[in-house]
């Protein structure tokens, strides 16, 4: 006798998903580093700060007049042991090919465009969704901008804890220093562009949620 069908749905475990290829890791990079750079264009033309490393080179930039993307890359040096000891030489490689890709063009796109009028909250806003974006897909594929990012995916992954209150945690430290170097409102506005940012991240990269491979 044959049983009844059941009401029931036919639950299946998913198939597991199929690495990336080179080409697709290679579009990612190139895709998530293009909406970081449109943000950092947005921070920078309307004098704000961010947090992260991009956040303390912008400090030190702001102190010291050196060139944005030569601290973007010089700040991330250190971070390349812990990736490599932790994170595993492909996620370093392709971090490393980002965070000089972001470099490059934090220094070029400033002779492609210029704005020639800026709401700060328009650009807090903007810039904390690009760059949030850009960081996710980035995530995604295994590669970060490096420095504090390094650090919460990996805390992530080993712990659980959270890619995006990691970062907001350590921003809150940093952007501080935001209400020495700027005026008020512009310190207002840097603070709302991390809560943005970190707010992208905590919602979209919960452990669990999805699977980086």
């Amino acid at each position: 006798m044959k049983p009844l069908p059941s009401d029931r749905p036919i639950i299946t475990s998913a198939p597991e998903a199929a690495p990336h290829t080179l080409p697709e890791d290679s579009a990612a990079i190139a895709t998530g580093v293009l909406l970081t750079a449109l943000g950092v264009a947005l921070f920078q033309q309307a004098g704000l700060l961010t947090g992260g490393i991009t956040g303390l080179a912008f400090v030190l930039h702001y102190a010291s007049g050196v060139n944005l993307g030569l601290w973007l890359f010089v700040l991330n040096l250190p971070f390349y042991w812990l990736a490599l000891r932790k994170l595993g030489r492909a996620f370093t490689i392709k971090t490393f090919c980002a965070v000089g890709l972001l470099s490059l063009l934090t220094e070029l796109q400033g002779h492609w465009f210029a704005f020639s009028h800026l709401h700060p909250a328009y650009a807090a806003i903007t810039a904390g969704v690009l760059v949030g974006v850009g960081m996710l897909i980035l995530f995604r594929h295994r590669c970060s901008l490096g420095g504090i990012g390094v650090a919460a995916l990996y805390l992530q992954e080993r712990y659980g804890w959270r890619a995006g209150r990691v970062q907001m945690a350590v921003d809150c430290l940093i952007l501080i220093s935001a209400f020495v170097l700027l005026d008020l409102e512009r310190a207002l506005w840097s603070v709302l562009a991390a809560v943005v940012l970190n707010q992208v991240l905590s919602m979209n990269h919960r452990p669990g949620r999805y699977v980086v491979v």
